[in-house]
């Protein structure tokens, strides 16, 4: 019976640990079953991570990204469809309301496919642009792949740099092999939403056209502005990825000679939260003094009592907290960026203290970082807030909220302690002293004695 359910405990760990970090039910919603198969390398590597693919067509009456209130699955795959509208089991407000259920949406385009109009709704309410005229594609008459020598609508295109000198690269290359991006429908990113990142964008000779009426009097875009596959992240790290062609999935481009086999690995992992989810482990605060003898002290920390809900101003504390990232099937250690900062801040309404967080210790799947400093001279309600936002990367927002209260009537420190007070101390020592050398000399002195005097009767 024992090995039985220790070969049950295995059973399910391995099952575990071969799911995303926010489950493994995967739709792909496709149109005509035929194109199916012009897939199947990219469905073979993620069932090879533990997606359970189930393949549906929008036309299909049953379709629902909901049961019972809950999601019915955990990610989504649109795949441009041949007609002009997904249906009404994927308008666009559905779609935002599964993003609401913190459900992650890998939409595919393509140049060979007017885009529907529920879908340019979509992108136009998380203020990703496409061109107004629906044929048209991203051309590059200098960095195109040989088998389109003639259309120029084969990008090949160098992998993606690092956003940011202070963010964590998921999309780059060791290899540098280019990116084969056939017809590929270009995105314009508002530029004032922090949401919004491009992930591959087009080299600085391509431009959006059409190429039955090619005109640059109208240009959409062009060069770097234009964005091959972009990304949102809602503020509750719901993901959705916009892949500018969906051909750059096909097994025809998953050779050796191109690097796109294992940019939609990076891609679809990122998307369906395989790579770049933080979570949060221990969260502690406590003094870092110990209480003096013989006082009162209610916010003592005899060692085994944490996070307590008092403090006293100008206490010394320690703050630690453990942070972990999930890589594919496994929590490992986070590593901030050397040119970054996890902060901590101390704050009322705004920060009294903002503090670099410092790594001090790793086990096999976490970090913990921490920093020590003294409490304010300010009583009232205080928060401990560590709020990272990253690009590509889960938010982290704790809050823990303490009191900080004035000394008691007690806890003041006594005259002597104080060397201001001992000028004055030592006036009234001296007074008192020379009053008593004065009494001492009044009494003990006896007055002179009369010699020869008679006595009067």
């Amino acid at each position: 019976m024992r090995w039985l359910f220790s070969f049950l405990l295995l059973w399910l760990s391995t099952i575990v640990t071969a799911l995303s970090s926010s489950g493994n039910r995967l739709l792909v919603v496709l149109e005509e079953s035929s194109e199916k198969d012009k897939y199947s390398q990219f469905w073979g590597d993620l069932e090879s991570r533990g997606f359970k693919i189930h393949f549906d067509s929008p036309k299909t009456a049953e379709l629902s990204l909901f049961h019972l209130g809950n999601r019915a699955y955990d990610h989504v795959l649109l795949l441009p469809p041949k007609s002009k509208a997904y249906g009404p089991a994927l308008t666009p407000a559905l779609l935002l309301d599964f993003m609401k259920a913190k459900g992650n949406i890998l939409v595919g385009l393509s140049g060979s496919s007017a885009v529907p109009s529920g879908l340019v709704s979509l992108l136009l309410e998380l203020d990703i642009q496409l061109p107004a005229d629906r044929n048209s594609i991203v051309v590059d008459h200098f960095n195109h792949d040989s088998s389109a020598s003639e259309e120029h609508d084969i990008l090949l295109v160098s992998p993606p740099k690092t956003l940011r000198s202070d963010v964590k690269s998921y999309f780059g290359s060791k290899s540098g092999t280019k990116i084969a991006v056939p017809r590929a429908v270009g995105q314009v990113l508002g530029a004032s939403s922090p949401l919004l990142l491009p992930i591959l964008r087009a080299s600085g000779t391509s431009y959006s056209t059409n190429p039955k009426e090619e005109t640059v009097d109208d240009l959409f875009a062009s060069g770097e502005q234009i964005s091959l596959v972009s990304a949102h992240q809602a503020r509750n790290s719901a993901r959705l990825t916009v892949l500018g062609s969906t051909e750059l999935l096909q097994d025809a481009w998953f050779g050796e000679k191109y690097g796109n086999r294992e940019f939609s690995k990076q891609v679809s992992a990122w998307t369906f939260k395989e790579l770049g989810v933080l979570k949060v482990g221990r969260l502690q605060h406590h003094l870092n003094e110990p209480a003096e003898k013989g006082r009162f002290n209610e916010t003592a920390y005899p060692g085994s009592q944490l996070n307590p809900t008092i403090y006293r101003i100008k206490n010394d504390v320690t703050y630690t907290i453990e942070l972990s990232e999930y890589t594919y099937d496994h929590y490992t250690p986070l590593t901030v960026p050397t040119t970054d900062a996890l902060q901590l801040e101390f704050s009322m309404l705004s920060p009294f203290h903002r503090l670099n967080l410092k790594p001090i210790s790793q086990t096999a799947n976490s970090t913990l970082f921490s920093t020590s400093f003294t409490l304010p001279d300010q009583h009232g309600i205080f928060n401990f807030r560590v709020n990272y936002k990253r690009p590509f990367l889960t938010v982290v927002d704790e809050k823990r909220e303490v009191t900080v209260r004035h000394f008691a009537h007690d806890e003041w420190p006594r005259s002597w302690r104080i060397s201001g007070a001992w000028v004055w101390i030592a006036g009234i020592w001296i007074t008192v002293a020379g009053w008593v050398a004065f009494v001492a000399v009044w009494l003990w002195s006896e007055p002179a004695k009369k010699v020869g005097a008679k006595k009067l009767q």
